[in-house]
């Protein structure tokens, strides 16, 4: 059974007139009434009564109309989910995040991007950044949004927006009441850092700062992620850090929050992608990444 047999037999069965269907379709009437026979031998009853005045459909016609539009419209959109595939509009993208990417870029994101290719799903994974690469190198990410632009030429980046290093100490703590602490004023307390292999741009900014001042911080301890930090600051006398999204949340949690200057330390978010090998589905993310922008830090 071929389909333009189907195409012509719905035709037939929407104009009821083999004239009109002829036209519609582009073909001689002779050629649509041989595909209408082929059609019924293949079926085997007949699906159209041809009167001298007038066209109508059979009982059974009548039922495969039906079934016939139900068959085109799902292979029409068949082919189409397959072209949208093909060129990244539809499918899955697998995207890491970091905690300010989740909070600022991602939920314009996705809101354009259900609107724009409402067939591409994206399967989010919230890790450091240290992971995200290696997860993106590995071929288990195929977009990232992390700190810092890496520089692994494997890897085409873009910065998304820049957000600052904070303080985080404990109410009691001597820094606590101050709303602004020159970085400097650092090397007399005790810090704890993130572990560069997991937040390598947050432990660069803030080992860069220092050297700009020419003090070396007092590590006493170096943690893994920014629920662990917290708490360390909590129960002792300790500077912690956490970008600044991350520090509103720790000041709900008790700690105080305290902005660092000269130099104040800033954080890139960047998005990530592998340079020669970005699949079609991560293009259309980054371009519902670009649509919904500017971001900033706050807000």
């Amino acid at each position: 059974m071929e389909l333009r047999y189907l195409e012509s037999f719905l035709a037939i069965s929407e104009e009821l007139h083999f004239g009109r269907a002829a036209v519609r379709l582009h073909i001689s009437q002779p050629s649509l009434s041989q595909h209408l026979q082929r059609l019924e031998r293949s079926v085997g009853v007949r699906l159209v009564d041809r009167g001298p005045h007038q066209v109508a459909l059979t009982s059974a016609g009548e039922v495969f109309r039906a079934e016939a539009r139900r068959l085109l419209e799902g292979l029409r959109d068949a082919v189409e989910i397959t072209r949208e595939v093909a060129t990244g509009q539809a499918g899955t993208v697998r995207v890491g995040f970091n905690y300010p990417a989740g909070r600022r870029i991602l939920p314009p994101t996705l809101s354009g991007m259900a609107r724009t290719y409402p067939r591409l799903r994206a399967v989010l994974v919230e890790k450091r950044s240290g992971p995200q690469l290696a997860h993106l190198a590995a071929g288990e990410l195929d977009v990232a949004l992390v700190f810092g632009a890496p520089a692994d030429p494997y890897f085409a980046s873009r910065m998304v927006f820049r957000t600052p290093l904070m303080a985080l100490v404990a109410a009691g703590h001597p820094l606590a009441a101050r709303r602004a602490v020159p970085f400097a004023e650092l090397a007399e307390h005790r810090c704890i850092l993130f572990n560069r292999d997991l937040s390598p741009a947050s432990h660069d900014a803030l080992t860069e700062a220092a050297e700009q001042n020419g003090i070396t911080l007092d590590v006493v301890d170096e943690v893994d992620d920014s629920l662990a930090t917290a708490m360390v600051v909590a129960a002792g006398s300790v500077v912690g850090f956490a970008s600044a999204a991350r520090a509103v949340e720790a000041v709900g949690m008790g700690l105080a929050a305290v902005a660092l200057v000269d130099p104040e330390p800033m954080l890139d978010i960047c998005v990530v992608w592998p340079a020669r090998e970005a699949v079609t589905t991560a293009r259309s993310f980054l371009s519902c990444l670009e649509a919904a922008g500017p971001f900033t830090a706050a807000g």
